[in-house]
């Protein structure tokens, strides 16, 4: 059970690679929609506890949880910050990304699911490509969770599993956004996903 909890740095590198290119190409994705340019980082990644995934974020964050359907056996999920909600859904609408003023409403989740989806989709196809297989998602669930309510954020887990991968990638759009976005991948699901890019890799190589 020991290596389930463990990754190579090998492994780690890997995912690096693998997340650096989908979300890069999904930022090319989320640009277009926000009409903006999304920056996004060489992402940071290790190896934490259930329990640490949300010390990032303070208050309230939306927590998007995507699974896959075809290629992968699952879940991704990607955790953002409430303002940073407010201002692409702004943005998605036509506006400024100023109007951020009220609580988070059925229409921010909406067009956070709507942004997640196709970035997620763009992923997916990287993902695609990367591994070898063809890889679907399935539509968002998204939710708003109080930091503080870790239960609630526990029980969105459909895995006993204690230890995740975190990608973490800095994100900016304009001067509007200069934030954390968070991916979390069950560490079972990234051995998964380095191995089906090492079997294609070394296929590619035999040729």
């Amino acid at each position: 059970m020991l290596e389930d909890n463990f990754l190579t740095g090998e492994q780690m590198d890997t995912i690096g690679e693998i997340a650096n290119i989908s979300m890069g190409n999904s930022a090319t994705t989320l640009s277009l929609m926000v009409n903006r340019k999304v920056d996004i980082t060489t992402p940071s990644v290790k190896l934490i506890k259930r329990s640490e995934a949300l010390d990032d974020y303070e208050k309230t964050c939306i927590f998007v949880q995507i699974h896959y359907v075809k290629g992968l056996e699952g879940n991704n999920v990607l955790i953002l910050k409430e303002h940073d909600v407010k201002v692409m859904t702004d943005l998605m609408m036509g506006g400024d990304g100023t109007n951020t003023a009220g609580e988070i409403s059925d229409l921010h989740l909406s067009a956070a699911s709507e942004a997640m989806n196709q970035m997620m989709g763009t992923s997916a196809t990287s993902l695609s490509s990367m591994l070898g297989v063809p890889t679907d998602i399935s539509t968002p669930v998204v939710n708003r969770i109080d930091v503080e309510s870790i239960k609630v954020f526990e029980k969105m887990f459909d895995t006993t599993y204690d230890k995740f991968v975190k990608i973490a990638f800095r994100m900016t759009i304009g001067d509007l956004i200069d934030s954390v976005m968070v991916q979390l991948y069950p560490i079972r699901f990234a051995k998964d996903m380095c191995n089906k890019f090492y079997t294609k890799e070394n296929a590619e190589n035999n040729e």
